[in-house]
């Protein structure tokens, strides 16, 4: 494990307890691009590693790319990010609150999916409310003008179709029937479902991981979990006699892909 110390140099002892839960017996001190480099290349008090994981800014992913291939990585991950399905048996203030829950990360991205034409007009009014009394909401209303979105559609199937499109990081759905919506949905990091799943519940408590898939990427991948370590190999075996059974096609396909010693390989073994 690599993490940023402290000012005084220590580690944070509540990130030193979770490290000894997830069973690191390496930490150290270091992060950022050069922690990347530190572990893809190795130096003299750290050794190489074969898989990076975790999040970090834009020079950590930016590190991860550079690094991929001499050893693996979980994947780039973006700033965060959250859409919302919401109908009319949703909250405005719950909605409001949700969406300024990622719009507070730095380049956080926010986006609500209705058909409930009121609850657009009531989410703006209380994010107003919820930004007034926010800390440092600077951000969080800068991210909002620039990547946030309230969109209008006319039916529950549309806003389903609408968030596979985005591929959101994180997919809250406030509906009456979330269950039914949830059906609706092929591509999203993380699904929280029901009016009393806020993400905040995946980000600390839950238990899936949240190192999860941004900027439309979970179309084609997942969240980082316990089956990124592992890796499978293939086991093959073979007799004298299935080898002179699959011989002749084995042939024919080195013969089609002009590759005779391929051929040669499985004819020599048959020889007497």
């Amino acid at each position: 494990m690599i993490t940023p110390p402290q000012r005084d140099g220590t580690v944070s002892p509540d990130r030193l307890a979770a490290a000894r839960i997830a069973g690191a017996h390496e930490i150290y001190r270091v992060s950022g691009a050069q922690g990347v480099a530190a572990l893809a290349f190795g130096t003299r008090t750290i050794a190489a590693v074969d898989l990076i994981v975790g999040p970090g800014n834009a020079y950590v992913t930016m590190a991860k790319r550079l690094v991929f291939g001499k050893v693996g990585i979980d994947m780039l991950a973006g700033p965060s990010e959250v859409s919302i399905i919401a109908d009319r048996t949703a909250r405005a203030d719950s909605v409001a609150a949700e969406l300024l829950s990622q719009a507070e990360h730095q380049g956080g991205t926010a986006t609500l999916l209705t058909d409930y034409e009121p609850l657009v007009q009531a989410v703006l009014r209380d994010l107003e409310g919820e930004l007034s009394a926010l800390p440092h909401s600077s951000a969080a209303r800068s991210n909002l003008a620039q990547t946030g979105a309230i969109i209008l559609a006319p039916t529950l199937e549309g806003c389903a179709k609408l968030a596979n499109r985005i591929a959101p990081e994180h997919l809250v759905i406030m509906t009456d029937a979330p269950d039914s919506t949830c059906e609706m949905i092929r591509h999203a990091g993380a699904i929280f479902v029901g009016h009393y799943a806020p993400v905040a519940v995946g980000d600390y408590v839950a238990g899936p991981s949240h190192c999860l898939p941004t900027g439309t990427t979970a179309r084609f991948s997942g969240g980082l979990t316990a089956n990124t370590f592992l890796k499978g190999s293939s086991l093959i075996r073979y007799s004298r006699q299935a080898l002179e059974a699959d011989a002749p096609p084995i042939c024919r396909i080195a013969e089609a892909e002009r590759l005779p010693a391929h051929a040669r390989s499985v004819q020599i073994r048959l020889q007497q």
